[in-house]
């Protein structure tokens, strides 16, 4: 039975500079670093011998982010963009979008569109995706 949800990977290039971006411009905590070795035979992400670099980011009683950094073999080259299948994009509840938006904009995060308000049941409801540095998708909304 599922009892809910402990986090989100995403393989990275850059660790160093993804580590930055979402504790220094997200405003993520660093939690925990694991220096990972699969046995020759592979483990449960099926790289036989594979050497990775985990990062968990996020909040210890919640959702966290692993990035994911292959260190032997390297990751291969690929990306999806938002409307591809197979794409993804992590969801954060923010109190301010528009001053999200704007901080995080003046330091040169790229936005697919600037925010947008609706009203729902009542509420006013923002939403507004973003791209990291590597070009996964991130969504932050207010309101909900």
């Amino acid at each position: 039975m599922i009892t809910g949800f402990h986090h989100t990977g995403i393989t990275v290039r850059d660790l160093d500079a993804m580590v930055a971006f979402y504790t220094q411009q997200i405003g993520l905590c660093l939690l925990r670093e694991i220096d990972s070795i699969a046995p020759p035979e592979g483990d449960h992400t099926g790289v036989p011998g594979a050497r990775r670099k985990l990062v968990f980011v996020g909040f210890e009683n919640g959702h966290q982010i692993e990035l994911v950094h292959y260190i032997d073999p390297m990751a291969r080259e690929g990306y999806l963009d938002k409307h591809q299948l197979g794409s993804m994009h992590v969801c954060f509840r923010v109190d301010d979008l528009r001053t999200l938006y704007g901080r995080l904009r003046e330091q040169g995060v790229q936005f697919a569109t600037e925010p947008k308000f609706r009203n729902i049941d009542g509420r006013s409801v923002g939403v507004v995706y973003a791209q990291d540095p590597e070009g996964n998708w991130l969504e932050f909304i207010e309101g909900l």
